[in-house]
């Protein structure tokens, strides 16, 4: 069955139907249906090697009304199991402001419902789900009395209440249990999609498009990777102490693999700053310019003579036809500077990038520009400098590209640029212990 989303490995084309939540966190509820198998499967591996764990400020009696609740410490009281005549009760709140409902629900006094949650309050999270497990005893005429609570946060922190045989309130903080994990999918393109084939065995939605990203400058994911292609992901996951996913993935390593070349890259920060792509020797993966400055586009005329569509003879195409819809957005390919844009003739509505190496690129045929590009603008690699179209001399919606080195004009695709700055000295070994650390992860299948 063919996706819904798109028919194209292009992962802006996939990435226009879906808009991902920020984060993306995996539902917290118990028994909430997984809508991938292979999220369930990673999902199962977390849950069979997770720990549960409960760090917190020693006890301390306190009032009975309204008590505040201790600074966190090392030691909470361990979770116990119900003895011979307790019972012991696990219930799941949308809210915090639940808790003293659920109390009074489970045969508590509503009054000591309602004090028990005002001392729980100031450790649990206002919005989101509250996980809680209560320890009960039976008491002469057929109600129960609280002897133990547990309530936690998505990220394990919480608090734990008990009530000793005089009423007195012991309240502790818990401090968030999360640990990071490094989770490891391998796959092989299917014949519908990157996005497709990357679901299919559990990466996460919002990995999907970091990955293509990162190996942008090794392959065109429109014309280059085709179903059989093999690729794999690592990325890092924080897990709270029951083993379920806590906040947003951070990709780590990306492998592809397709019958012309294969490539592999590390994600690594060697000033501290935001992570950068690295081969496994060190050398970052940045070129000057990449492959295609528009996706889901497909070639409809390449570089060289041709008989001009329009003026009937036979004249050198100088640059590349990018057949798109008209809007398809499009990106600068190299860092630089604008140095025209606007209308000109033939051209239509015309950029001309100055990049700092000394080449020129030309986007020819624009829609219309992005907001905020003008002469002298600074661009970046990657960002939207506008839009394709077809004003000026054209037969329908196209991006006609150029690339400038010395005056001449030159084949866009026949272009081998430069890598990047080489990691050296103590960079270099920073590198060398994260990418092992990687790579021994990779060999487990997930640390």
């Amino acid at each position: 069955m063919r996706s819904e989303f798109v028919d194209s490995y292009d992962p802006r084309r996939w990435m226009a139907a879906w808009t991902p939540s920020p984060g993306a966190p995996a539902s917290f509820r118990r028994h909430a249906p997984r809508r991938l198998a292979g999220f369930a499967a990673a999902l199962g591996v977390l849950l069979a090697g997770a720990a549960t764990a409960w760090l917190a400020a020693p006890e301390a009696p306190l009032p009975a009304t309204t008590p505040p609740i201790a600074d966190g410490g090392p030691d909470a009281p361990p979770a116990q199991a119900a003895t011979p005549g307790q019972i012991r009760r696990t219930i799941t709140l949308s809210r915090a402001d639940d808790l003293a409902a659920a109390l009074a629900s489970s045969g508590l006094d509503a009054a000591l419902a309602a004090e028990i949650a005002r001392a729980a309050a100031p450790g649990l999270s206002p919005a989101g789900e509250i996980r809680a497990s209560l320890t009960l005893v039976p008491i002469a005429g057929g109600g129960v009395q609280l002897a133990r609570l547990e309530a936690s946060n998505r990220d394990s922190s919480g608090v734990v209440v008990t009530r000793a045989d005089t009423g007195a309130l012991t309240v502790a903080r818990v401090a968030p249990q999360l640990r990071r994990r490094t989770m490891v999918h391998a796959g092989t393109m299917d014949g519908d999609s990157f996005y497709t084939s990357a679901v299919a065995v559990g990466v996460p939605n919002s990995v999907i498009p970091v990955f293509a990203k990162a190996l942008a400058f090794d392959f065109d994911f429109q014309r280059e990777v085709a179903a059989g292609d093999a690729f794999e992901i690592a990325y890092e996951q924080e897990v709270n102490a029951v083993g379920e996913r806590f906040g947003a993935p951070n990709l780590v390593y990306a492998s592809l693999t397709t019958a012309a070349k294969s490539a592999a890259v590390y994600r690594f920060a060697p000033d501290g700053g935001e992570g950068e792509w690295f081969d496994a020797s060190g050398r970052s993966i940045v070129r000057a310019l990449m492959r295609t400055p528009v996706d889901g586009a497909r070639v409809s005329s390449k570089f060289g003579y041709r008989l001009h569509p329009i003026l009937g003879f036979r004249k050198l195409h100088g640059g590349i036809d990018f057949a798109a819809p008209t809007g398809t957005p499009i990106y600068a390919s190299g860092n630089g500077v604008v140095d025209f844009a606007g209308p000109k003739g033939a051209n239509g509505n015309f950029i001309r990038l100055h990049h700092d190496n000394g080449w020129y690129t030309l986007y020819l045929h624009l829609n219309r520009f992005a907001p905020g590009i003008t002469a002298g603008t600074r661009v970046a690699q990657g960002q939207q400098i506008g839009e394709v179209g077809t004003t000026g001399r054209s037969t329908g919606p196209h991006l006609h590209y150029e690339v400038h080195i010395d005056g001449e004009k030159v084949d866009p695709l026949s272009i081998k640029t430069e890598s990047g700055r080489t990691l050296s000295g103590s960079q270099l070994i920073a590198f060398e212990r994260v990418r092992d650390r990687i790579d021994v992860s990779r060999a487990a299948g997930s640390d």
